[in-house]
């Protein structure tokens, strides 16, 4: 369940970490800051309506694009193709943190087809 951060912003916490949103256009994009703590990692997934592309602020994580994997470090950036299957990993003892920015038609939770959960959570 969302909350709101110190700013007023929507934040919310995942079993890997947390997102903020830092802006959200309905229509157009949505921006989130995404922390990832050391050892988890997101689900692996896809979305039918947006795409995204991710700027990695600190940390070096592992992005798993179509089962190939790439290692990022601060300064990176990648981009996830509308329905390409993707995951974010933190192997190392440091947070990640990285800028999601997602456009598209469509930006709702609810777009996200899992199909590997480390939390149960696989659709």
């Amino acid at each position: 369940m969302s909350t709101t951060d110190d700013k007023g912003r929507e934040y919310d916490e995942r079993p890997w970490g947390s997102f903020t949103v830092l802006d959200d256009e309905m229509f157009d994009h949505k921006v989130k800051r995404i922390v990832v703590n050391p050892g988890t990692r997101l689900s692996y997934q896809r979305h039918a309506k947006r795409a995204e592309h991710w700027f990695i602020v600190t940390g070096h994580p592992t992005v798993i694009l179509d089962g190939v994997e790439h290692q990022l470090g601060p300064g990176d950036n990648i981009d996830v193709g509308l329905g390409q299957a993707h995951r974010c990993e933190n192997r190392s003892d440091g947070q990640v943190v990285f800028i999601e920015v997602q456009h598209g038609t469509y930006f709702g939770e609810d777009d996200i087809v899992r199909l590997e959960d480390d939390f149960g959570r696989a659709n």
